[in-house]
């Protein structure tokens, strides 16, 4: 049986994956090491650690309150990353998939667990070498986790697009905003969480999971939102890795807030039919961004993904005051009227011509150069 840790209502805490390029043709390079290495001759106190491929390394915030506070800690991260980078001559970068790599000359990072997914998964664990922002907020109880997964749920849409940095993959432009949830889109877990209603339904899902030999834990779940019982909270898994860390701590904010409206707001309740459309609008945010399509299954009503948001923005007015993330909020309706990530990168390439100087440009972004 799973124990959900309750933690203090909308704290709340983000993953970044991060690219490490050489800054001579700027493909991915095997760095994660030697990065790790001279980060670790400080005593930080920071969680940065390897993923699954050693061209990839993950950082990831304490818990938080004040979205402020969280920038301040990247701030202070990022600053201790550059310096390790430097003296190794690499670049770091946001973004959700490095354009010009190839899957084939990724390397496993020598960890239990990561052998344990290459194994099972093939060549698919080396084509996972993409880069997500994950969300963490804390819920008081395994059944508000349960709730506020599914009230998110027509959401995803919105944080899709909101940090879509992956239009180009494999050396070619893949004329979607995010092409980097098509690669975990093959992972047979993966998708949404089934429609059960409180932790104990959930704990009944999990042990008949287990029992038939599917999953042993919480991580064998590749779900675009997920409880995480181990630490208290919703997590929501589906955004690219922004450009810059600003970013990334304005949807966080944003989730932190949509949680408030919707802890707040009691006489909301999950309904099955949200999932009726749930792909296809994620679909249409992955490939369209913005001007994708959002069909609300419970109205019957059609809009753009454009303007969902803008309208729960407004919605979500009163809870941003009372929580202080109004700045946030306008960082990514700024965004809205920028057209975003993807694209700035496409905008780049245009210019360039050159997908070595798209991710120069975008780790000169990240690194604050």
């Amino acid at each position: 049986m799973l124990e959900f840790n309750n933690s203090t209502p909308l704290t709340m805490g983000v993953e970044l994956e991060l690219q490490i390029v050489n800054r001579r043709d700027y493909n991915l390079t095997r760095g994660s090491d030697d990065l790790l290495e001279i980060i670790n001759k400080v005593d930080h106190g920071y969680d940065i650690k390897p993923e699954i491929t050693e061209s990839m390394i993950e950082i990831a915030t304490s818990v938080h309150t004040d979205h402020h506070a969280m920038l301040a800690e990247l701030v202070e991260m990022r600053k201790l990353l550059v310096a390790a980078a430097d003296k190794l001559n690499l670049g770091l970068a946001g973004g959700g998939a490095h354009p010009f790599q190839h899957w084939e000359d990724q390397r496993i990072y020598p960890t239990d667990r990561y052998r344990l997914v290459s194994d099972l998964y093939g060549y698919l664990a080396k084509q996972f070498t993409v880069y997500g922002q994950h969300i963490h907020i804390g819920c008081p109880s395994g059944d508000e986790a349960i709730r506020l997964s599914h009230l998110l749920a027509r959401t995803i849409p919105h944080f899709i697009t909101l940090s879509a940095s992956s239009p180009f993959y494999q050396g070619v432009d893949t004329t979607f905003q995010s092409s980097r949830l098509t690669s975990i889109n093959a992972f047979p877990l993966s998708g949404y969480m089934p429609f059960v209603t409180d932790w104990d339904g959930f704990n009944t899902y999990f042990d008949k999971m287990s029992k038939l030999g599917i999953v042993a834990s919480m991580k064998d779940f590749y779900w675009d939102l997920r409880p995480k019982p181990e630490y208290g909270t919703v997590e929501i898994r589906v955004c690219d890795t922004p450009l810059t860390i600003e970013t990334a701590v304005a949807l966080g904010a944003y989730a932190q807030t949509l949680s408030k409206y919707f802890m707040d707001n009691r006489d909301l309740q999950p309904l099955q039919d949200t999932y009726l459309t749930y792909s296809y609008n994620r679909f249409q945010a992955c490939r369209f961004g913005l001007n994708g399509a959002l069909i609300n299954p419970i109205a019957g009503t059609q809009s753009s993904i454009q303007e969902d948001i803008l309208n729960t923005f407004d919605m979500i007015r009163d809870a941003a005051d009372a929580l202080g993330t109004s700045d946030a909020i306008a960082l990514l309706r700024n965004r809205v009227n920028a057209q975003g990530d993807a694209t700035w990168l496409r905008a780049s390439y245009e210019k360039s011509g050159s997908l070595s100087d798209v991710v120069r440009q975008q780790s000169n972004v990240w690194m604050g150069k």
